[in-house]
C-alpha cells in the first residue's frame, strides 16, 4: 500500500518538463550497456527491434501526447510528435511492424522494464531507480 502511495504521490507532483533529461532504461540483467543513437532510432521507427547483440526487444513508449513522449522524438529523431505519429499511422496500415507498446506514465514503463529482461524504454532521468540499467541519455 505504501509503495502504491508512493507512486501516486510521484505521478501527481512530477514536473514534467520539455527539457528535463531523458534516459533510454533497460533491465538490469540486460547484458547491453551502451546504444548509439542511430540503434535507438531503428528501435523505435520499428526498422530493426533488436539490441545489438542481437536479442529481440520489447520497446515501450507513451501514449500520444504524453508530455515525454514529443521531446524524446525531437531529440532523437529531428522529427515533431505530430510527424511520428503520422509515421506510425503509415506503418501500421503495411501490417509490418507494429509500434512500440505504449503506457501512460514513467512509473508504469519503470515498474515492466524491471520485470521484462528484453524491455527497453525511456522516463526522465531523475526517475531512473537502481532496478533498471541507463544505456542512453538525452541531456537537456
Amino acid at each position: 500500500m505504501g509503495r502504491l502511495l508512493s507512486i501516486v504521490f510521484v505521478l501527481i507532483s512530477y514536473p514534467f518538463s520539455a527539457t528535463a533529461d531523458i534516459a533510454v532504461i533497460v533491465n538490469k540483467d540486460n547484458p547491453v550497456d551502451s546504444i548509439s543513437q542511430r540503434q535507438l532510432i531503428d528501435m523505435y521507427m520499428g526498422k530493426y527491434v533488436a539490441f545489438p547483440n542481437g536479442d529481440m526487444a520489447v520497446t515501450y513508449d507513451y501514449e500520444k501526447s504524453h508530455p515525454l513522449r514529443g521531446p524524446f522524438f525531437l531529440a532523437l529523431t529531428g522529427r515533431n510528435e505530430s510527424q511520428i505519429n503520422a509515421y506510425w499511422s503509415r506503418i501500421k496500415f503495411s501490417g509490418k511492424v507494429s509500434p512500440p507498446q505504449s503506457f501512460s506514465s514513467p512509473s508504469a514503463i519503470l515498474e515492466n522494464v524491471r520485470n521484462i529482461p528484453n524491455a527497453i524504454g525511456y522516463v526522465p532521468a531523475d526517475f531512473v531507480t537502481g532496478d533498471v540499467k541507463v544505456i542512453y541519455q538525452i541531456n537537456d
